[in-house]
């Protein structure tokens, strides 16, 4: 029986929970139940190494997720069961609308890894990710998503003064109402 790497499998969304690198972050709940489309100006399936790359302007869309990058590769193991995903570009971007929420969670890298067997989710090369006014900055960032704990890196370099070498995570501070003048 031929597998069918067209139909990417539901884990596939787990991916596409990037956002939960901020740890309040809940995903639209409808998400997951819709269907997953993916467009790419080509794809080769190679049902012999159980992987299918999609090359080209790869747009993602499942509900409220819009997931972007140049290339995306998924892994599947001999059983045609999701091992990893990896998606890259310049950057590889991921947006998504929460719960109850107006504002997206948006997170980008150059390379953003999915590995089911782990459970992490893995943003590599100028890291970012983003929920409303707050940032988490850094050069690695992953994300357990059975533990739901977030570990970020800087460059790995000895000398890390530089402020793009270092992990930033920013917090806006409370913003004043204005005060009506009666």
């Amino acid at each position: 029986m031929k597998k069918q790497l067209l139909q990417i499998p539901i884990q596939f969304s787990i991916l596409i929970l990037v956002c939960a690198y901020l740890p309040d972050t809940a995903a639209l709940s409808t998400d997951k139940n819709q269907d997953i489309e993916i467009e790419s100006n080509s794809v080769y399936l190679d049902d012999t190494k159980n992987h299918g790359i999609y090359t080209g302007n790869v747009i993602v869309l499942q509900g409220s997720i819009r997931i972007t990058g140049d290339k995306l590769t998924v892994y599947y193991t001999e059983e045609n069961e999701l091992n990893k995903i990896i998606i890259s570009g310049q950057p590889a971007t991921f947006r998504q609308l929460p719960d109850n929420s107006s504002v997206y969670d948006e997170a980008e890298a150059l390379i953003m890894e999915y590995h089911e067997n782990d459970s992490m989710i893995i943003l590599s090369n100028q890291a970012k990710v983003m929920q409303g006014d707050r940032r988490l900055l850094a050069e690695h960032i992953e994300y357990d998503t059975e533990l739901s704990q977030v570990r970020a890196k800087g460059s790995q370099t000895d000398d890390s003064t530089q402020q793009d070498d270092r992990v930033r995570l920013i917090i806006p501070g409370k913003k004043e109402e204005p005060q009506t003048v009666e």
